[in-house]
């Protein structure tokens, strides 16, 4: 019977097993990612285990712990061992992050369950060639500011490498300091997975680019492969002085990744004031939904 004992802290030692199972089982949300998971466990904690085939995830945020849907064969025997566990366990809604056919699943196992949208973690998916090029009228502010940055100031955009180490770390101190991320809990998490991340770049499967403003890192960008489709960026983030600098590190970051993938997913907006207006903005092609289980 599954059961608490049966979960084990995500480590970096796990990385490979991950990678192995996300080739038999490839993800499309970014939250279940291993790098998500590992660069954000001093804020969800979170752990996994590992029963007939399939990886079930566990997290743990304020006391609070809420389980995911198993990732692997579909078994509903282990599924109704997971649901009395969550029930046991969890708050008002015990399961989360649950994708649109594994909740149809659930649903034919237990037409009773409820099951409600979770628009705050919804992934956006946008066109890699779309970020890239900016075509057409829906994009011509954003070009005219990605222009005024290149007339504005000279800089160069450099692959992200263990030799900037220091510098992104400063970088994101400045970052910090400037939005006060002392009076917001999240942000101040944020950037602690982001320096887990620049700490761990060897040994992540990660990639960057930085843009440079004369001598200094102005803003970066770290991203993946998330599937065989998509890309996943994890961390975008540029300095105020430099205006239009965000807009022109998603272009280059897009820029990379265009000839590589059909897809760039820049994860959910997590009903952080103004990122929902600022992604939407962007006009993605599609949202990557997902559910959510209700006592």
């Amino acid at each position: 019977m599954l059961g608490q004992e049966d979960f084990k802290p995500v480590t970096l030692a796990d990385l490979a097993f991950f990678e192995r199972h996300y080739a038999l089982y490839a993800q499309t949300h970014s939250s279940n990612t291993f790098t998500n998971m590992v660069c954000w466990n001093h804020f969800a904690q979170h752990r996994y285990a590992y029963v007939n085939g399939s990886v079930i995830i566990a997290s743990t945020i304020a006391g609070v712990t809420r389980l995911r849907p198993p990732i692997g064969p579909r078994d509903p025997v282990l599924f109704r061992e997971l649901l009395r566990l969550a029930l046991d366990t969890g708050d008002d809604t015990p399961l989360v992050l649950i994708d649109p056919d594994t909740a149809r699943w659930m649903h034919e196992i237990d037409p009773d369950l409820v099951l409600v949208p979770d628009r705050d973690h919804f992934d956006y998916v946008y066109r890699a060639g779309d970020l890239a090029e900016l075509p057409g009228k829906n994009y011509v502010k954003i070009r005219n500011q990605i222009k005024k940055f290149k007339n504005k100031y000279r800089h160069t955009v450099e692959p992200i490498t263990p030799r900037n180490r220091e510098e992104l770390i400063k970088f994101l101190v400045e970052w910090r300091d400037w939005k006060r991320c002392e009076n917001d809990s999240f942000l101040t998490h944020e950037i602690e997975a982001a320096s887990y991340a620049i700490e761990n770049l060897t040994k992540l499967p990660l990639r960057g680019i930085l843009i440079r403003v004369n001598s200094q890192v102005g803003a970066i960008s770290l991203f993946e492969r998330l599937n065989a489709d998509t890309a996943l960026v994890h961390f975008e983030k540029g300095l105020p002085e430099y205006e239009g600098i965000y807009k022109a590190i998603s272009m280059e970051t897009a820029a990379v990744l265009a000839g590589e993938v059909e897809y760039i997913n820049r994860e959910s907006d997590l009903a952080v004031p103004g990122l929902r207006e600022a992604k939407m903005r962007y006009h993605p092609h599609h949202m990557v939904e997902v559910y959510s289980l209700k006592r």
